[in-house]
């Protein structure tokens, strides 16, 4: 009985601790993550400074190799400032983080507008309602009079788009065009699918590049703008403070301090535990019969098998002399010594698989014919293992 308590008090103690140490780690960890959102690095999807698969450092490296000035904003003010007197083309992706005001104030500032992953709000907003008519894998010709895409050659659209009404339609596939714009010359505004035309891993094949640098490089100076969380009043959302109810931080700093007096009161320590040795001792058939019984009730041959081919193997491998060698080493060295077929002894030893538990029985039984042969190679004076 006091074996008993002791213990259970050495496990209350180890639960309670382990408690309050978890509790600690999530809260540190929830802590960190938070105040890391603002701190992560912009360097993923359509990021000009980025050199992965999905970036776009390829396209810039290609545009200022040509003369073009590249600018990369990553706020509005930034982008409205290099934008200056409206004589630079304004690539945008994500708009997300924009209202439409600030959309529309960007579009405005800019001498060409290129939507790189145009939102269904930005198409009714710059593009007089034009909507998303599916995707097109299959690479497409220009098939158009404007001339940044019909001397750039085919390219593979991705997302195309409606474009009734508008003066440029490129890229024709299905129901809509993998390339469509408004407007020619100043405060032109264009639209493609840039995820699948102008990122690094696409930006190789066919057209790609060529279309990159005809669209963003006719004006002799791009801004690269990449919104930002907090850049519109759409993004302006209340914290998590602001959030929370007044009444949760008094409940966590309550929960936090029940679950430390719980871990002290709890976690008491009972005195040294008494060890005790076990009264009974089971043979080891014992052991191997239940164990067998357990692998026939789960209907397992295979793992059956495997268990008694690991004790053969690790036989073998002591009565050949290999040490730690691996399991196909072993059956090549038992096929050798045997003189007889390699893919034989490796399907006794490792690739057969039985289905039935007849088969399981006939597999053994090879196991231990192949034993007591290689048993009988090496210690010829002994007719058994």
């Amino acid at each position: 009985m006091t074996t008993v308590t002791a213990r259970t008090g050495r496990i209350r103690s180890v639960l309670g601790w382990a408690g309050i140490t978890a509790g600690v780690l999530a809260a540190g960890l929830g802590v960190a993550a938070i105040s890391g959102i603002g701190t992560m690095p912009a360097q993923g999807l359509l990021d000009p400074q980025a050199a992965g698969p999905e970036g776009s450092r390829a396209l810039v490296e290609v545009l200022r190799d040509r003369g073009v000035e590249v600018d990369v904003a990553r706020d509005r003010t930034s982008a409205l400032a290099a934008l200056g007197d409206g004589d630079a083309t304004l690539a945008i992706a994500d708009t997300a983080p924009l209202d439409d005001d600030d959309l529309t104030e960007l579009a405005s500032a800019s001498a060409d507008t290129i939507l790189l992953e145009p939102r269904t709000r930005d198409l009714r907003l710059l593009l007089g309602g034009a909507q998303s008519a599916g995707f097109a894998e299959e690479l497409v010709a220009p098939d158009c009079a404007f001339p940044d895409a019909a001397v750039s050659g085919s390219a593979r659209p991705g997302e195309v788009f409606t474009a009734d009404g508008l003066e440029i339609a490129c890229y024709p596939a299905g129901e809509g065009f993998g390339l469509v714009g408004t407007g020619s010359g100043p405060d032109r505004v264009v639209a493609l699918d840039a995820t699948s035309v102008l990122v690094n891993r696409h930006l190789a094949e066919d057209g790609h590049a060529a279309l990159g640098l005809n669209l963003l490089g006719g004006t002799g100076r791009v801004v690269w703008y990449l919104p930002a969380l907090g850049d519109g009043s759409l993004t302006a959302a209340p914290s998590l403070g602001e959030l929370t109810p007044p009444w949760v931080t008094p409940a966590i700093l309550l929960l936090l301090g029940s679950v430390v007096a719980a871990g002290l009161w709890r976690g008491r320590r009972f005195g040294p535990l008494v060890a005790e040795n076990l009264p009974v001792t089971v043979r080891a058939s014992e052991t191997t019969e239940g164990r067998a019984r357990l692998y026939a009730a789960a209907a397992e041959p295979v793992h059956a098998l495997d268990q008694l081919r690991r004790d053969t193997l690790r036989r073998l491998a002591r009565l050949l002399g290999l040490g730690a060698a691996d399991a196909a080493a072993i059956a090549d060295a038992a096929a050798a010594r045997l003189d007889t077929d390699r893919a034989r002894v490796r399907g006794i030893l490792l690739d057969d698989l039985p289905r039935t538990d007849r088969e399981l029985v006939d597999a053994a039984d090879r196991l231990r014919e192949l034993e007591t042969a290689v048993h009988r190679t090496v210690r010829p004076e002994r007719n058994t293992p």
